[in-house]
């Protein structure tokens, strides 16, 4: 699924949850949110807080994935390399010490 929208995201999260069985309740409970949050961002929340939507995907088990677009904006057709979010954050991290 091609996520580009946060109404894109709010619906795949919906539907994930709905194909667990679970409702807003108990996703909400174990994010470590309120049910009005989860309300919000199936409803696709332009501003919401990124690292609690990470921790949403995560808890409903969704895999984040990259693909490169060329430069005219179809999809490359080529496989892209996966990227190491670990090297990238303990880069990150050692240029602040």
């Amino acid at each position: 699924m091609l996520i580009r929208t946060p109404n894109d995201l709010g619906a795949l999260i919906r539907d994930r949850r709905i194909k667990l069985g679970m409702d807003q309740k108990s996703l909400a409970q174990k994010v470590g949110v309120s049910r009005q949050w989860i309300v919000a961002a199936e409803q696709g929340k332009p501003r919401a807080e990124i690292g609690l939507l990470l921790r949403t995907i995560q808890v409903l088990g969704i895999r984040l994935s990259t693909d490169k677009e060329s430069p005219n904006n179809t999809k490359n057709t080529g496989r892209t390399p996966p990227v190491d979010i670990d090297s990238i954050i303990a880069t990150a991290r050692g240029k602040r010490k």
